[in-house]
């Protein structure tokens, strides 16, 4: 990856979405993964000899990594002390993606760590590496949606869990870069279950042959399926293009300037594979037919998948914060679009 917590990111991306397109869930496991483990390796105040041992359990153990961020529908920020030896994290996060293997995995939690006054407003965000089976912890399990299922992004509470020295480390904040690349993901895993669906779709369709009317003799032979098929073929790969290009400018983010403009490329690309994903996993029953909803196929799974996930942000903020630059020739602050 070298000294950029971006390079390769192009690569990374195009992954994601060809995992995706299998499941999204492990595409969204993997990401995270892959996400978190940029963001620690890249923090030079990280201890080394944790890294290194991070390192290798991630490349030949199948650690996995946690991201503990939000705080949505909880009662009040995660906070951490500093005790000897170590700091105190305590609070609770209500949505841990990644998290359902337990045991020796990771969560990256962020949280607030707090001075002598104790004022959270004030206090700089931080990360503890916290292994999920510390007696500390309490996982909600209560992750029960209708898509996305096998990602387990469960509540955890954090009851006073110590973290020794060495295993926690201040963060880089919500750099203009960070924002960007991991909308550039949420675009990339709607992206991916898109092309799944239309994959699946369209080998149901050779198998049965079977026209939309009996005018035709075959779906082989059904101008109005290919219109349809070509339609959201075009608009996957507009969306598809769009995420590749935006994700190669970051292998080399120190080219973009102003570094504001990188959220609006950002914003593009989460905004144009959600349309996509959504748009193409819902249609494509129109092309398949009602024996197609049959459970044996589960071609549901696609729109569900898509659906939970993309609910997971306001698309309409997006938009107003991609139109406000174009309109005002001015990056918008992320505050008024994005909760932190």
């Amino acid at each position: 990856m070298g000294r950029s917590p971006y390079g390769g990111w192009r690569h990374f991306v195009e992954a994601l979405i060809e995992v995706s397109a299998a499941d999204g869930s492990t595409g969204q496991c993997w990401s995270t993964t892959g996400l978190v483990a940029r963001e620690i390796f890249h923090n030079d105040e990280l201890d080394k000899e944790t890294k290194a041992r991070l390192a290798h359990e991630l490349l030949y153990e199948g650690r996995r990594l946690v991201a503990s961020n939000a705080e949505t529908g909880a009662s009040g920020r995660v906070v951490g002390r500093r005790v000897p030896g170590g700091v105190v994290v305590s609070g609770v996060k209500t949505f841990n993606s990644n998290s359902g293997g337990g045991g020796r995995d990771l969560s990256c939690v962020s949280f607030a760590l707090l001075g002598e006054d104790g004022d959270t407003a004030a206090a700089p965000r931080h990360h503890a590496l916290i292994r999920l089976d510390d007696p500390a912890l309490e996982l909600g399990h209560d992750w029960d949606n209708m898509g996305q299922r096998g990602t387990y992004s469960q509540t955890i509470t954090y009851r006073d869990v110590f973290v020794p020295d060495g295993w926690h480390f201040p963060s880089h904040g919500l750099t203009p870069y960070f924002v960007g690349s991991a909308l550039q993901l949420h675009g990339a895993l709607l992206q991916g279950i898109g092309e799944g669906a239309l994959a699946a779709a369209i080998a149901y369709l050779r198998e049965l042959n079977r026209p939309s009317m009996p005018s035709f003799p075959s779906a082989a032979e059904d101008p109005l399926m290919h219109r349809q098929i070509g339609e959201m073929s075009s608009e996957l790969a507009a969306s598809r293009a769009l995420l590749l290009a935006t994700a190669a400018e970051l292998d080399h983010p120190e080219l973009i300037d102003p570094a504001e403009e990188v959220m609006v490329r950002g914003f593009r690309a989460k905004v144009a594979g959600t349309r996509a994903g959504l748009d193409v996993t819902a249609r494509i029953f129109d092309l398949t037919g009602a024996r197609s909803t049959a459970n044996k196929y589960r071609f549901d799974r696609f729109w569900r998948n898509a659906r939970t996930f993309g609910s997971h942000d306001s698309l309409d903020a997006k938009n107003a914060f991609i139109g406000a630059a174009e309109l005002t020739g001015t990056v918008p602050p992320l505050s008024a679009y994005m909760r932190a």
